[in-house]
């Protein structure tokens, strides 16, 4: 494969990353096959060296979305990181995405029974507006105290919620570094 075939292909595969993004890569492969001719080496000698096209692409577009949630950590950014992981390699499918599930399913489990447990009352006042007879002080102590008890709830799922992001945001960028090639030791 030579250099225009290369370019044309890595430049493809690149349609994900915003423009800007996109011409920093290719600039940069442009200059690689640039000093690889002045130091007398063929294109396709140079394009074997540097790997699969799809491949490289897959690497830069899960870096460049590493970086942007490291930058700000939002849904949104998690999402296009874990996605971009799972694309590095069937491997990560399994290795990525069974955690991120896992995790996402405890985080909306706790902010559901946070915010169940806040609405208690209201609950509490639907059920007495349709059944009248049925109201007992018991249930408004209960509800009170559920009320209380989702409070605490929802403020630890906040805390919560950002520590899971930082830690799994972290083994995101440790698979990655480790499909990308394994983990250089100091």
């Amino acid at each position: 494969m030579n250099k225009t075939i290369f370019i044309k292909k890595l430049e493809k595969a690149l349609e994900k990353l915003p423009p800007e993004e996109q011409q920093d890569v290719l600039e940069d492969f442009r200059e690689h096959f640039h000093a690889g001719l002045q130091e007398g080496k063929e294109e396709e000698e140079i394009a074997n060296a540097l790997g699969s096209p799809n491949q490289i692409a897959k690497e830069i577009i899960a870096t460049y979305y590493l970086d942007r949630v490291e930058e700000k950590s939002n849904v949104g950014n998690i999402f296009r990181a874990v996605w971009a992981v799972i694309g590095l390699g069937f491997f990560n499918l399994i290795i990525v995405l069974g955690p991120f599930i896992a995790l996402l399913g405890c985080i909306v489990g706790g902010w559901a029974v946070g915010i169940a447990f806040v609405c208690s009352p209201i609950l509490l006042l639907l059920d007495f507006m349709f059944y009248p007879d049925s109201f007992r002080l018991f249930d408004l102590f209960a509800s009170i105290a559920l009320t209380g008890l989702g409070i605490f709830i929802t403020i630890a799922m906040f805390y919560v919620t950002r520590f899971i992001a930082k830690v799994f945001v972290r083994y995101l960028s440790y698979n990655a570094k480790l499909v990308k090639g394994g983990l250089k030791h100091a």
